[in-house]
């Protein structure tokens, strides 16, 4: 499938973006997650959620999952990711729904907040991607939607959803 321009706009972003479908198999990440996580990215598609969290943090991603099922979102749910080397890192997930044409689930576009990476320089570098984005996410709005495909639709509708979630995070109480 190819990507949308509202896509490519997480390909190298400075935050950890996961796709993952209604069952928390990853469909899609981008370089920044993979590289935190200290896998290629051809290593994570296809993988479920919980492969990437310690045994003793699947309780607490299942919950989020739970959450996400009933509410459509997830918000500043804080998490333990384990990496490649399995070292650990504490993390804050944020994930919103994606819909299809007949609003049915099908997946979550999911950020994570590497906590051990919140300095004022990063979190400045994360509150000018979201602006940047959103205002890119406004112009396909405006220059380019009505001629998407459904499937195209859908994705930046999950996309404009994500980041206007992730603009209002007060991003400097995560410190």
């Amino acid at each position: 499938m190819p990507q949308t321009e509202a896509r490519k706009t997480l390909k190298d972003a400075p935050i950890m973006w996961r796709r993952i479908n209604s069952i928390g198999i990853i469909l899609d990440c981008n370089s920044t997650y993979a590289s935190n996580l200290g896998y290629a990215k051809s290593e994570i598609l296809g993988k479920p959620i919980f492969e990437h969290v310690p045994k003793d943090s699947w309780e607490s991603m299942n919950d989020s999952l739970k959450i996400w099922f009933e509410t459509g979102k997830v918000t500043d749910r804080k998490i333990t990711f384990i990496r490649e080397n399995k070292s650990t890192f504490s993390g804050l997930l944020q994930a919103t729904s994606l819909y299809d044409e007949n609003k049915n689930l099908i997946g979550s576009n999911t950020v994570i907040f590497n906590l051990s990476q919140m300095t004022d320089e990063n979190i400045e570098k994360y509150e000018v991607f979201f602006k940047e984005t959103n205002q890119k996410l406004d112009d396909i709005k405006k220059n380019e939607y009505d001629q998407l495909d459904k499937n195209s639709k859908s994705e930046y509708d999950g996309l404009k959803e994500m980041f206007q979630m992730l603009s209002e995070i007060k991003l400097k109480q995560l410190k």
